[in-house]
């Protein structure tokens, strides 16, 4: 069974091929961030435009890798959403286009199925398993008890941590995208010498919340006397403790026996190491994807796809009289989902 993934949910161009024989075949990405760095952001327009440009060409090199053609594949899954609409109707176009002309369905996968999906790309792990799925949308501690069967256990009120760390980096006057950069510069800092806020690890419950590390954050640049690097791991050691201590809570919470970190967060190395040392502790493995599928990918899409054909749970979008359509939605809860 061979599934071509695509994915164009936000700023990032993901191709992929994935067979149930061999794994992943070949794969492509293509990110945006030369074109939005200029504006400081992703400019929606512009995303959709560049999908336009790239995923044709991206589709044709992951075939020509894989030596296949189309008509050799079972499945086309693309990103259904959410995400930005316009980036997220340029894939559903071109995978609905694709599907009619080689005779094979298309379906719609959920972006954050994929994500937590992701660290299986390294290797088989089974249900039921905690996910920590950490990125510039979306901070959520999700029960996941089988495909499809999800509980969202808590969630940021606010911020999503990957946004905060963008927003914090404006604040230092880092570049785009700001996150690893601030990273970066966080690794050249000393440890102690800023203490930030852990927000709501004095309350009970899993939700979150990380706009008011940026407020500190602002106060303690006006007040000056600290340097740039030691604002910026204060604030990442911030992010990643009231992750980790969350993420514990929830373990002991759900009684799940394995923890997934899932998102383009989970590539931050000072939270990695937090979540690993929390997990041994709880007496859990820990599953992370790899750093190039952290952040959104077409393989991961691939992935979704290829399990939901596995376990019969796919299916492609219709209207009332059966006909095929694209779906996308910007907005798309993932408890919608069913396995």
């Amino acid at each position: 069974m061979n599934v071509l993934g695509i994915e164009t949910s936000c700023d990032e161009t993901g191709v992929a091929l994935i067979s149930d024989r061999d794994g992943l075949l070949a794969h492509r990405l293509y990110s945006q961030t030369d074109l939005h760095a200029v504006y400081g952001g992703v400019v929606p327009e512009l995303a959709s435009r560049d999908h336009v440009r790239r995923l044709l060409p991206l589709v044709r090199a992951v075939l020509d890798e894989a030596g296949m053609r189309g008509g050799e594949l079972d499945a086309i899954a693309y990103t259904g959403g959410p995400g930005l609409l316009g980036a997220l109707l340029t894939g559903a176009a071109v995978a609905r286009s694709l599907a009619w002309g080689w005779g094979v369905p298309a379906l719609p996968v959920h972006h954050l199925e994929g994500h937590l999906l992701a660290p299986m790309l390294e290797g088989e792990f089974e249900f039921p398993f905690l996910v920590l799925l950490v990125s510039g949308g979306h901070t959520q501690l999700i029960h996941a008890r089988a495909l499809g069967d999800y509980e969202l256990l808590g969630e940021s009120i606010d911020d999503a941590a990957g946004e905060a760390f963008d927003k914090t980096a404006k604040l230092l006057g880092l570049g785009y995208p700001g996150g690893p950069a601030l990273a970066r510069l966080a690794a050249d800092g000393q440890a102690d010498v800023l203490r930030l806020p852990r927000p709501m690890l004095d309350r009970p419950g899993l939700d979150m919340s990380f706009s008011g590390l940026k407020t500190a954050v602002l106060t303690a640049v006006r007040k000056g006397g600290h340097a740039p690097a030691d604002v910026a791991r204060a604030f990442e050691e911030a992010v990643s403790e009231t992750l980790v201590e969350k993420t514990r809570r929830a373990l002991k919470q759900s009684r799940a026996p394995a923890l997934v970190v899932a998102g383009g967060v989970a590539a931050n190395a000072t939270l990695r190491a937090g979540l690993e040392r929390m997990a041994r502790e709880s007496g859990v493995p820990v599953h992370f994807p790899r750093a190039e599928f952290c952040t959104d990918n077409g393989a991961m899409i691939a992935l979704a796809g290829l399990r939901r054909l596995q376990t019969g749970r796919a299916a492609e979008a219709v209207d009332d009289a059966g006909t095929p359509v694209i779906h996308a939605r910007a907005r798309w809860p993932l408890a919608e989902l069913t396995g």
